[in-house]
């Protein structure tokens, strides 16, 4: 079985990195966290760590034992705040997974009725593919999945796609940029710079088909997982970039952009996945309820 305290060393080793910086955290001196790592090593046959110059790096096993550790000391967390906290004023823990390829502005906008709740509410956010979290919440380590599609047909987990809403598309670009592109739009997108999302997100292939039946020909610069990341680069003029209609007036004063046009034939939509056909979580259905009348889903 594993020594739990010779876990604790190696996850404190490599969140530190390294065991002069862990040994003064943990007030222990190196040869212990040195001893304790090499008796973790013996455990699973395997070196956990490898020698670059002066520094550690993981190996394979390594990165594969800190992510389970890291969960495990984030539940013995979550177990130890639960345990001290008076039965009144115990909160409800409501765990969200939320695929990488969501815009975070909606996500927030999703999720924010879940900190206004009359009733104390403790939100943990997990971020990752869709694979991933339908794996997590099939385990029921989630509450709640947000995603971009509902679960694809070609899935075995057992779950129910619950749909959010959906919004058209704007496009945007920096005042300066703008002043470049040639005609109205969206004949201006034409050989203009543009930034988009990656090519597995569903939402892609939507602009990409409407860019081919427009015969519009832009000049890809790049192309992103994180939407955020994608409105930075549109922020400082690298291209023409996109986002949801339901955030325009957000997206104009918080990137300094403006919208050049929108596209309604291109629908961005959300859903909210679960275990349960019927919501009976009570964060999880006052997100849901409050999701829908932001995004006015129509069916």
């Amino acid at each position: 079985m594993i020594n739990y305290k010779h876990l604790h060393y190696f996850f404190a080793v490599a969140r530190e990195g390294g065991i002069a910086r862990a040994s003064e955290r943990l007030h222990v001196t190196p040869q212990t966290i040195s001893g304790q790592l090499g008796l973790l090593e013996e455990y699973f046959g395997s070196e956990l760590f490898a020698r670059v110059g002066r520094n550690l790096e993981l190996t394979d096993t390594g990165r594969l034992v800190l992510s389970y550790a890291d969960e495990i000391f984030s539940l013995g967390g979550e177990l130890e705040e639960a345990v001290h906290l008076l039965p009144d004023g115990r909160p409800h823990i409501f765990r969200v997974g939320v695929v990488d390829v969501v815009p975070k502005s909606i996500t927030h906008r999703i999720l924010e009725p879940a900190l206004q709740m009359d009733e104390a509410v403790r939100m943990i956010c997990r971020e990752s593919s869709l694979d991933v979290l339908l794996a997590e919440l099939a385990l029921h380590r989630l509450d709640i999945l947000l995603a971009d599609r509902p679960i694809p047909h070609n899935v075995s987990t057992r779950g129910f796609s619950h749909k959010l809403g959906e919004s058209a598309v704007t496009f945007f670009a920096t005042r300066r940029l703008r002043k470049t592109l040639k005609g109205e739009f969206p004949q201006c997108l034409d050989g203009a710079p543009i930034l988009l999302p990656s090519g597995d997100n569903r939402l892609r292939s939507g602009i990409d088909q409407w860019l081919d039946r427009h015969r519009i020909r832009p000049r890809l610069v790049a192309e992103f997982d994180d939407s955020a990341l994608m409105k930075a680069f549109g922020q400082k003029g690298a291209g023409v970039f996109v986002a949801p209609a339901a955030i325009a007036v957000e997206v104009e004063r918080q990137y300094q952009v403006a919208a050049i046009g929108c596209v309604e034939e291109v629908k961005e939509q959300f859903f909210a996945i679960t275990v349960e056909r019927r919501v009976l979580h009570p964060v999880v259905s006052t997100v849901v309820d409050a999701a829908r009348s932001l995004l006015l889903a129509d069916d």
